[in-house]
């Protein structure tokens, strides 16, 4: 019986390259095959996951590297088992020349995925762990593999995606520079609504949901007139543009809310949006009706400036749409003494203190309370506040850019004028920004006797168009 088993493995069974071929011979190089092929797996991960990670080298040219030694030692391996097991492999030149022809039509695709992988790797325009869209789907990259890259979807599902596809095709890169984006919500709304106060409540709502940004400010867009409503869309911007589902969402309850609380009406056809937990309902409610529901409406807080008092609708809609908004809470700072700030704020609602702050005392200076603005001076003369604005109570601001308030300025020349005048009240600023503007050769010595005609000059240096 012994006899039996040993002839089975030690009896040839063919020749091949002059070596005559047994059934142990056979398991004895599938054996030494095997573990060469571990052998090279476990030095490609403990390159890519130690070594090379110590390096500090990036994760696509870890797997580059990584990936071609361990392809490199398993080649090698196998060259070195083969003729140490007697096969010379000189004389199969002519076997494998013919068999490669027939292999190479049939690992002609694995071949240009093998090339796709290395490009990708190489290039580094996709890495792991971006955020990318391929065909509609959104997800991270999980692992990019010699022949198909790993995509883990938002969904849970892992999407398995040939090379040659995400060279051939457009991809979405949302990781390439930052994870934000840009995310459209459109709304519709009854013909014969206030498009100033759907303009500001659609912003409004923007504002309360904590993951949208306020830079970029959300915007609204008038899309046009459809069947039956009256088009817009809500663009806001997000830090992860991976949670827009979830954003999104958030979203859409506050504009429910918020467009029902002002009477305003989505037409037909509509859908019922029915809460059933009540509990959460009433948080909703709780949370935003301060803001959502002010006693004044945006016309009514515009037209209290005495800058836009003479506004119609639609100059006051071009206001909304070029400003944005910003919501402070009691004891909330909005800019400190000395800091540098881009923007003219006006006080919707709430108060504002200007603070001047020495080495041992705090004085409030003055007072901005509803239908007063700040900043204009800081602004025009790009110099640092003089105090620190300090809300002290609920405040609601709407704020606009330098680029768009100069542009104000400019379309409305009686706008610049109605400033001037302002700071006939504002001496005590006036008094402590002479000493920045004086060491910045703005302000001389003959002009502290009338600091207003010195502004004036100033302004019709920038806003005056040269001929």
């Amino acid at each position: 019986m012994t006899q039996w088993l040993s002839n089975i493995f030690t009896n040839s069974l063919f020749y091949l390259g002059g070596k005559s071929i047994s059934l142990g011979w056979i398991l004895q190089i599938l054996g030494l095959l095997i573990i060469v092929s571990i052998f090279a797996r476990i030095t490609k991960k403990i390159l890519k996951n130690n070594i090379l990670l110590t390096l500090k080298i990036s994760d696509s040219n870890r797997e580059v590297i990584s990936t071609f030694i361990g392809l490199s030692i398993a080649g090698f391996g196998y060259i070195i088992v083969i003729q140490a097991m007697g096969i010379n492999l000189t004389s199969l030149v002519v076997i494998i020349g013919g068999l490669g022809v027939g292999i190479g039509f049939g690992f002609q695709d694995l071949t240009r995925n093998l090339i796709s992988g290395v490009t990708l790797l190489g290039e580094g325009k996709l890495k792991i762990g971006d955020l990318i869209e391929f065909e509609g789907k959104l997800g991270y990259i999980r692992e990019i593999s010699i022949r198909c890259t790993v995509i883990k979807t938002i969904q849970g599902s892992e999407l398995i995606v040939p090379n040659t596809e995400l060279t051939n095709s457009t991809v979405i890169n949302w990781n390439y520079d930052n994870c934000q984006g840009r995310i459209e919500v459109e709304i519709g709304v009854a013909y014969g609504s206030d498009l100033l106060l759907v303009t500001d409540v659609l912003l409004q709502s923007a504002l309360t949901v904590k993951e949208i940004l306020h830079n970029p400010s959300p915007k609204v867009i008038f899309l046009g007139f459809g069947d039956n409503s009256l088009n817009f869309a809500v663009w806001i911007w997000v830090e992860k543009i991976n949670l827009t589902p979830f954003i999104k969402s958030s979203l859409l309850y506050v504009i429910e809310y918020n467009l029902r609380e002002n009477n305003i009406k989505i037409p037909f056809p509509q859908r019922d949006v029915w809460l059933h937990n009540t509990k959460h309902h009433d948080k909703i409610k709780s949370t935003f009706q301060e803001v959502l529901k002010p006693d004044k409406s945006i016309r009514e807080l515009l037209l209290q400036f005495s800058l836009f008092e003479s506004f119609n609708d639609l100059q006051l809609i071009s206001l909304i749409e070029i400003s944005s908004q910003r919501y402070l809470a009691s004891e909330e700072i909005f800019i400190n003494q000395g800091e540098y700030s881009k923007k003219f704020a006006l006080v919707l609602e709430g108060e504002i203190h200007a603070i001047l702050e020495t080495n041992t005392t705090k004085n409030s200076l003055f007072i901005f309370t509803e239908g007063q603005y700040f900043g204009e001076l800081p602004l025009l003369l790009k110099i640092p506040y003089p105090t620190t604005m300090k809300a002290t109570k609920k405040t609601r601001l709407l704020l606009i850019n330098e680029e768009e308030f100069y542009h104000l300025l400019q379309q409305y020349p009686f706008l610049s004028e109605q400033i001037i005048q302002e700071f006939s009240h504002r001496q005590n600023i006036i008094k402590l920004c002479q000493k920045q503007l004086q060491q910045m050769g703005l302000f001389k010595q003959e002009d502290i006797k009338n600091p207003l005609n010195w502004i004036r000059k100033y302004f019709l240096q920038i806003f005056t168009p040269e001929l």
